[in-house]
């Protein structure tokens, strides 16, 4: 970074921390109010633990419904990215009778790694973590200050039985972003909710089939890395719920200056190092990467083919561009082929999970199931689907 980056860097995150200090003194002065622990999904093996998580202020972010307005969609949206942090916020933390602490951050973040001595015996491959607030800055003053603010971790622990691992993206993947289009972007993003939102046809059922592999149990991973801002993570997990979309640890991105980054850190950069953390924390877990063409998956995915031989079982590219990026996709799928993966540039889930049943990642039973569910995804959209986005309208059933 040049010199006069470095310098105009520096006093913006000066004057930014001045003044996050003198709002949160000034919420202090006022009484903080309700204030609610945030866990995100955690990941980790039978020895460690990573369980990280947010302490905010309260804004009451209404649970989202099918037919709520657009106007309110807004106004959630507004909250999550005017979000209120409580920095300097002591947290415990208690798996069975391992007991620790630690303080968040100056945006409220706390990350704790955990090391059990041993696991109990669970039908499931979550492990819940008991979290508490223990103290904070202003607390005293609080007039809301409640008996105890408690919330419940949880934490996915691959079995040794696990074939592999599965490392998504989210957006243009999972559901539909339209990240290419930056109105149409935009208007996804904001206004509509995790009722509204739309998955890509049959993600759901193709996730489940990945999930319980060849042999139909429900013991492997899944994790997702996104580059959108942690302010979304409740309504990315609401429409997973919603969507049966199988849960995983979200990776995602703290959006704000600091002294070495403007706003964020690249995409390139997020991704690459997370498939890496992931691939070193579960050193024998062979894993499938699942992206999109839209931003640079392929290329990222590429990357981490070449650090990482013979671990890579496929690669899954959603093709939702035009005929010269698939040119572009097509040279790197050569290259990945030559070192022993195949990227699969697929139109939509059914073609992947066909490749998938070939090589034997899921049964073939699976494939009706998920054509099933593709074809009911391409049916007409709600009214609120309709007005917010009205080509929905327009979009033709491919073939089979």
């Amino acid at each position: 970074m040049a010199n006069w980056k470095r310098a105009l860097l520096g006093v913006m995150v000066n004057f930014e921390e001045r003044y996050d200090d003198a709002k949160f003194r000034l919420r202090q002065r006022l009484g903080i109010g309700e204030i609610c622990l945030v866990p995100y999904l955690g990941h980790g093996t039978a020895t460690t633990f990573y369980l990280k998580g947010r302490v905010l202020r309260d804004k009451n972010i209404s649970s989202a419904m099918e037919d709520d307005s657009i106007w309110l969609n807004l106004l959630n949206m507004y909250k999550r990215y005017n979000s209120d942090e409580i920095p300097g916020a002591v947290v415990r933390a208690r798996f069975g009778d391992l007991v620790e602490e630690v303080t968040a951050d100056s945006e409220g973040f706390f990350l704790f790694e955990l090391h059990p001595s041993s696991l109990p015996q669970l039908d499931d491959i979550w492990y819940d973590v008991e979290l508490e607030l223990v103290d904070y800055p202003g607390k005293a003053k609080n007039p809301a200050e409640p008996q105890e603010v408690r919330a419940t971790g949880k934490v996915i622990v691959p079995p040794p039985e696990a074939q592999f691992g599965v490392i998504s993206d989210i957006d243009d993947t999972v559901l539909r972003t339209d990240i290419v289009n930056l109105v149409a972007m935009a208007r996804n993003t904001f206004l509509m909710n995790a009722h509204t939102r739309l998955p890509f046809e049959g993600v759901a059922a193709f996730y489940d089939a990945l999930r319980r592999g060849s042999s139909n149990q429900q013991n492997n991973p899944i994790y997702y890395v996104s580059s959108g801002a942690w302010n979304l993570y409740d309504m990315i997990v609401d429409f997973f719920v919603v969507r049966n979309i199988p849960l995983g640890p979200l990776f995602m991105v703290d959006f704000g200056l600091t002294r070495e980054r403007f706003i964020t850190p690249s995409h390139h950069e997020h991704k690459v190092k997370t498939i890496q953390n992931l691939l070193n924390t579960h050193p024998t877990l062979p894993f499938i990467l699942i992206g999109d063409s839209g931003q640079k998956d392929p290329e990222i995915y590429l990357e981490v083919v070449s650090s990482n031989p013979k671990r890579i079982l496929a690669v899954y590219i959603r093709d939702v561009t035009l005929d010269t990026r698939d040119a572009q996709i097509h040279l790197l799928r050569d290259r990945a082929k030559g070192l022993g993966v195949e990227m699969v540039l697929v139109p939509d889930t059914f073609a992947a999970a066909q490749h998938a049943a070939e090589k034997g990642f899921i049964t073939p039973e699976k494939l009706a199931v998920i054509l099933k569910e593709r074809d009911e995804d391409k049916e007409a959209p709600t009214p609120l689907e309709a007005a917010v986005k009205p080509d929905a309208l327009e979009m033709p059933l491919a073939d089979d």
